[in-house]
């Protein structure tokens, strides 16, 4: 059974472990510590929006999302930075289930438009957005209105 919801700053050890495997994922060196650091003053200082899924009670994914502005629409908007799902569990739905999740806080947030950015050739999660009702702006950025 997979749970989304909010991290806290009670899960910081097991989003800092997904973090730290995510910036591998994009060719970083490992350093939970700093990882731990880093997601610990977004948290501290409401940087950022944290959602964590769990399978059975192990931590299989995270989303984040840093607070942007429409000045023309005068509202708020989410910049989705960061996606990753571990590999045992990707294909089993988990990251449509973030970015729903994403799309929700969006609306409950009264966000005019959520955006993200992903790699020229991360074909994957480009079909993933996608078959999400993502709408490609560029070779590189997707946005969702809300």
């Amino acid at each position: 059974m997979v749970t989304i919801r909010p991290a806290t700053i009670n899960d910081l050890e097991v989003v800092a472990d997904l973090f730290d495997q995510y910036r591998i994922f994009y060719k970083q060196t490992s350093d939970v510590t700093k990882a731990k650091e880093f997601l610990k003053e977004r948290i501290e200082k409401n940087e950022s929006a944290i959602i964590i899924a769990f399978v059975n009670d192990e931590a299989v994914g995270f989303t984040q999302l840093y607070p942007i502005f429409s000045s023309v629409s005068m509202r708020r908007a989410w910049l989705l930075n960061d996606l990753f799902v571990k590999p045992s569990a990707r294909k089993t739905g988990v990251g449509n289930k973030l970015l729903n999740a994403a799309k929700d806080f969006g609306a409950e947030t009264n966000a005019k438009w959520l955006i993200l950015e992903t790699s020229e050739d991360n074909f994957t999660a480009q079909s993933v957005y996608e078959g999400n009702g993502w709408q490609k702006s560029s070779s590189f950025f997707y946005h969702f209105d809300l």
